[in-house]
């Protein structure tokens, strides 16, 4: 998480020197790099429950940090706590704890059922298709699509109340003296920032507290190193640009991925500038040119960039995105695989999974050249590139403005939903249900009971007229 901290004058948050002053903490950073070459898209649930594990450590021992026992015996004040929600639900004790409300950022964006569930803003099983489910369901989904997908949102209910909220209570009852339950946070949540947009996803309803800020780390570009301007400057037939974001190295690929890309690309015309991160590639290709390191949002901006092939991580596709270049998705994790297939959807992307059996040097060639080759993939990036950048305010410009309108406003309690408030058996009618049922039942019951009377009372008469 990260909080908001306030001096005599003015909020003190930001990323950049856009406010007249700052007063930020840099408190601890857990996160460590893990080698995420193992998942597999076919398991959801398994890796739900493999994540959540791991950040319940990290949250755990955030707490026991010394620099947060530290700022926690200080009399710092705050105004705002601003977390990017992960199953953290015990960090928003600190909102308890300095009595202010909480600002939430999902760089998942408005897909992310945990975020939706916080807020109330629940969306139906019936038409909007879960996290999990990967594929096209624009039209619809068919009756075995929707089981499933309800099955996933009952998954949800469950982990919520039988896992994500007794785990989160048990790390507060390990850290603080009678901590309140985590659910009386959920009405802190003031403002959520989904680090989303419009045009890279399909349509879903959001609540009035939700706002899409997707793009917002974005920088105009910058001038690149002159060794690279120059490689891009030289190259006639254009640069791939090769880049599996911070968290997957391509340096850990195995030994038969690595030879299947390099095979590949020395059949290629085009220059490759692959961010790898050893100081050696045996068996690289002239065409390659390898860096530790390379600018990503300013290369994509350069006009002889050709293809970006990449994980699929949001933040990548919007910079993608935000340049209008076709993309070459490799998911290997987590939310990968959902923004990969939902690019592919939108018609800008191909997808090949890194470890799908499928992936050889013919299918991995093939991907390369239908997207290098078929002029409607980069019409179609560059159809969402410009409804990207086509919003009334910029992205950062809108996150600033909606910290500082919950600030203001004191959390804003005019934008929540009621439905935070309601039982599940009243938010979708269940007991109306019931009553119609029962009433229907009743009813049924009755009118049987009626008829059996009366066809008992026909046959006694019966039987009297025939005894006489």
């Amino acid at each position: 998480g990260v909080l908001a901290a306030k001096n005599d004058q003015t909020l003190a948050y930001g990323r950049r020197s856009l406010w007249i002053s700052y007063n930020c903490y840099r408190i601890l950073s857990l996160l460590n790099r893990g080698h995420f070459l193992d998942a597999h898209e076919d398991y959801p649930i398994s890796a739900v429950n493999d994540y959540f594990n791991y950040f319940l450590f990290i949250w755990n021992n955030t707490f026991k940090h010394p620099n947060v026992r530290k700022m926690l015996k200080t009399s710092q004040k705050f105004d705002i706590v601003l977390t990017e929600y992960f199953w953290n639900d015990c960090l928003e004790i600190f909102a308890h704890i300095y009595d202010c409300p909480v600002v939430m950022f999902t760089s998942m964006g408005g897909v992310n059922p945990w975020v939706n569930d916080r807020v109330g803003n629940y969306l139906q099983a019936s038409s909007a298709a879960h996290f999990f489910m990967l594929g096209d369901y624009s039209k619809g989904m068919t009756f075995i699509e929707r089981i499933h997908n309800l099955a996933y949102y009952l998954y949800d209910y469950y982990h919520k109340y039988f896992v994500l909220i007794p785990d989160n209570n048990a790390i507060l009852q390990h850290n603080f003296p009678n901590p309140p339950d985590v659910s009386t946070f959920y009405k802190k949540v003031s403002i959520v920032l989904l680090g989303s947009h419009s045009s890279l996803r399909q349509p879903i309803p959001l609540a009035p507290n939700m706002v899409e800020i997707g793009g917002f780390h974005i920088d105009p570009p910058k001038k690149l190193p002159k060794d690279i301007q120059t490689i891009l400057d030289g190259a006639k037939n254009g640069v791939i640009f090769f880049s599996m974001g911070s968290h997957v190295k391509s340096s850990d690929f195995s030994e038969e991925k690595r030879k299947i890309f390099l095979n590949v690309f020395k059949k290629l015309d085009q220059i490759v500038l692959w961010k790898f991160e050893d100081d050696n590639l045996p068996g690289k290709p002239d065409n390659v040119h390898i860096r530790k390191w390379l600018p990503q949002m300013d290369l994509l901006a350069h006009p002889n960039i050709r293809l970006f092939i990449t994980h699929g991580g949001y933040g990548s596709l919007q910079e993608t995105i935000y340049h209008g270049v076709p993309v070459l998705t490799i998911p290997c994790f987590a939310d990968q695989y959902n923004n990969a297939y939902l690019a592919v959807q939108l018609g800008y992307a191909l997808k090949l999974s890194y470890n799908d059996k499928n992936f050889n040097e013919d299918t991995l060639y093939s991907l390369i050249q239908e997207l290098l080759n078929n002029p409607q993939y980069r019409e179609n990036a560059k159809t969402r590139s410009r409804l990207f950048h086509d919003r009334p305010m910029k992205p950062l410009d809108t996150a600033i403005y909606w910290i500082e309108y919950a600030i203001r406003n004191k959390g804003a309690p005019h934008l929540k939903l009621s439905t935070l408030d309601i039982p599940f058996y009243k938010l979708y009618n269940i007991d109306i249900y019931l009553f119609f049922i029962v009433g229907v039942f009743v009813v049924y019951k009755t009118l049987l009971y009626i008829v059996r009377c009366f066809a008992d009372n026909l046959k006694k008469n019966e039987c009297k007229i025939k005894s006489h």
